[in-house]
This record gives C-alpha cells, structure tokens and sequence, in this order.
C-alpha cells in the first residue's frame, strides 16, 4: 500500500466501523422497540419471528459494544504489535458478526416472506412497516461488515500478514 492509500485507510476505517455502529444502534431501536411489543401486547404474528427480533437486539448490543471497542483498539494502536490491533483479532471479531448478522438477516427474511408491502396486505401484520425495516438494516449491516472485513484482507496482502497492523 502506499502512503495515501494507508492514510485513506486509517481515516476510512473509522468511518466506516462508526457507521456500521450507527446502523447496529438503528437495528437495536427497532428490534428493542419490536421486542417490547411483542413482551407487551403478545401480538407477534408467530413465535419464530417474535425470537428473530430478539436475536437481531442480541446481535445489535454485541455490534455496538465491541464495536466500539475495536474502533478504541485501532485509533490508540498506532504503530504497536498490539494482538487486539491485529488483523487477525479484527478478522475474526468481523467474521463472527457477520455471520450473527446473517442468519438474523436471513432468517428474518425467511419469515417475511422477502419482506412485504404493508399497504396491500390482506391480512393483519402488526408493525409491518418496522418488520421491514428490520430485516432491511440487518442486510446493510452484512454489507458493511463484509466491506471493513475487505480492508483487513488488502492489509495482508501488503505483506504485514495476520499479526500486522491494519496501518502501518
């Protein structure tokens, strides 16, 4: 990489977890808001999508609190061999969300049916339009994840292999 290429790294990077941290805390208010219905009203249209939004809140709170603590870990590293810096530690934390992210993507998707148009339904689906949403920011959520996990595989192609620095 060159020199302007790990500078636009070391400042996009950031940006980038922050906005995937930002989406996470968007899902959790929808799933956090779905799951209070549900546990209030007990509405949910089936039990398997009622346990969706939950798991989609539990893989939300978990995107948040280590995500912020990796975008700790990268701005305070600098130039230090720190294993929590490395990325390898990186690689596998974005892994492992994204494949939670996935199958909350996915399954949420499954029960939808890909989603519906809450104007047309002929049935009574309560808080359609926020079962959308939920299931839509879960899937930008696997894009942006697979983006940052990109940018660790570029900097083992540098040639700094899995305990090298994202930067130099």
């Amino acid at each position: 990489m060159t020199a302007s290429t790990d500078d636009r790294v070391r400042r996009g990077y950031p940006i980038l977890f922050g906005l995937v941290i930002v989406l996470a805390i968007i899902e959790m208010s929808i799933a956090g808001f779905l799951t209070s219905r549900y546990n209030t009203h007990h509405n949910f249209p089936s039990t398997s999508l009622r346990d969706r939004a939950r798991y989609l809140l539990f893989v939300s709170i978990w995107t948040i609190i280590f995500g912020a603590f990796y975008i700790v870990i990268f701005l305070t590293s600098g130039t230090g061999g720190s294993i929590l810096a490395s990325v390898a530690s990186h690689g596998i934390f974005l892994f492992v969300t994204w494949v939670f992210w996935l199958a909350g993507a996915a399954s949420v998707t499954a029960s939808l049916d890909g989603g519906h148009n809450c104007s047309s339904l002929s049935f009574n689906l309560p808080y359609c339009n926020q079962l959308n949403a939920l299931m839509g920011f879960a899937w930008v959520e696997c894009i942006g994840l697979i983006i940052l996990f990109i940018l660790g595989v570029r900097a083992v192609r540098r040639g700094d292999g899995f305990r090298g620095q994202l930067t130099v």
